[in-house]
């Protein structure tokens, strides 16, 4: 009994016992270990998936895609990156594209070169899509003043575009609206005008998605797979290019640009809406009609009467955008491009207030005008503007608006400060 105890008697007849156990476990596990290193490839494949959904948003992405700040800032796409936050239940996602420079573009451009300071926000909202899009690019065209190049004019462009239907018109006017700008304004540099470039800007972006639709494609898009109804997609534009001496916006749908000058709401662009009495008249004098069904629509369909693509209402949905050119003075204070998601239920005088408020309240606290080091870090130089959209977006919210919401706030005024010490250097 004490050497079975101390299992030295008979101790190692359970031996052979536990092996045979041991190796039917091993013969039983073995199949699953093939079948889970035969599913580690695929992963590879995900990752793949994964970007072309980052490309062309999903109803998931709403609600789990929100990316890291430090992995973006470490991985620039072409010339912009994306600076996401995650705040709240409503995933507020913190948007700031900033142009990636390398160490000779810093030397030689980035000393004389400044940006305006600006804030994105744009959240899913209590829609299950995102069809919303916003678009920024800092000196997305440059021209020389004189042949010493000390003195470079710099364009800064400014987009929010709202989609309905599906989102890849909205993902395409993102991608692409700026560079077709951006190339008419060379077309005609010496004698630009402003109302002609936007509007063949337009027309040209609007060409781009019907052709778009008639072709095959392959991102990942529900439109994939109700191929007849891409004809049914369409988005709303408005945008601003931001030049030292004009604020010139083209507005083409319901989304709205306001202007914040000495404390007072100005708006420098009108919602086009169904039942505006001149794009009702206009409406039917091409044929069609507008009905009254949940509000004012075109063929009781659309909730407006212009918007880029939206094949199957031509032409009583129109992508003529209306262009409004406005003097820049030292009044100047702020200017917010949002969709209707805000609009509808903010009004313009108490949006002006809660970006003056925040402008204000960071005023001290800011780093000096047009820093780039503190734009490339997305701190700081930012920080009152990105602020004053996140409340917005939080106030559009708190309000029960039922749309996705992208807020675009840029300070004018230390853009102007900046502008009026060089004026002043050069006297």
């Amino acid at each position: 009994m004490a050497g079975i105890c101390c299992g030295v008697v008979e101790g190692e007849t359970p031996t052979p016992i536990a092996s045979s156990s041991l190796r039917r476990r091993c013969l039983d596990l073995f199949p699953l270990k093939c079948i889970a290193d035969m599913a580690v490839p695929p992963m590879e494949g995900n990752n793949r998936k994964r970007q072309k959904l980052d490309s062309q948003p999903q109803p998931r992405e709403c609600h789990n895609t929100v990316q890291n700040r430090e992995s973006i800032l470490t991985t620039p796409n072409k010339n912009e990156e994306q600076n996401k936050e995650t705040k709240g239940h409503n995933q507020i996602v913190v948007v700031s594209e900033i142009p990636t420079l390398d160490s000779t573009e810093l030397e030689n451009e980035v000393v004389v070169e400044e940006y305006p300071k600006y804030g994105v926000t744009s959240v899913c909202g209590r829609r299950r899509e995102m069809e919303d899009a916003v678009s920024v690019h800092p000196s997305f065209y440059s021209k020389d003043s004189n042949t010493q190049n000390q003195d470079q004019k710099s364009f800064h462009f400014f987009g929010v575009y709202d989609g309905h239907g599906c989102s890849h018109v909205a993902t395409m006017c993102k991608e692409r609206l700026h560079g077709i700008v951006k190339e008419e304004i060379e077309k005609t540099d010496e004698n630009l005008d402003w109302k002609s470039t936007l509007e063949h800007s337009f027309d040209r972006m609007d060409k781009e998605v019907q052709g778009w639709t008639h072709t095959k494609h392959t991102c990942i898009c529900k439109c994939n797979l109700h191929t007849p109804h891409s004809d049914a997609v369409g988005s709303t534009a408005v945008t601003a290019v931001l030049t030292p001496e004009k604020l010139v916006v083209a507005n083409c749908g319901d989304s709205r640009a306001v202007l914040c000058r000495n404390g007072v709401a100005i708006p420098l662009s009108s919602d086009h809406k169904p039942d505006r009495p001149d794009e009702l008249v206009r409406v039917e004098a091409a044929g069609g009609r507008v009905i009254y069904w949940d509000g004012a629509r075109v063929l009781g369909v659309l909730a407006m009467s212009r918007a880029i693509g939206d094949n199957y209402l031509k032409p009583y949905v129109i992508s003529e955008p209306e262009v409004t050119v406005t003097e820049r003075c030292d009044e100047d204070e702020c200017l917010i491009l949002a969709s209707d998601g805000l609009w509808d239920v903010v009004s313009n005088d108490t949006a002006c207030g809660v970006v003056r408020t925040c402008l204000e309240a960071q005023r001290k606290t800011v780093s000096p005008p047009g820093s780039p080091r503190s734009l490339m870090t997305a701190e700081g130089s930012d920080k009152a503007c990105s602020d004053a959209s996140i409340l917005l977006t939080k106030l559009a919210l708190a309000r029960h608006s039922s749309d996705n919401v992208s807020v675009v706030v840029v300070d004018l005024r230390r853009d102007k400060r900046q502008h009026h010490h060089q004026t002043t250097t050069k006297a």
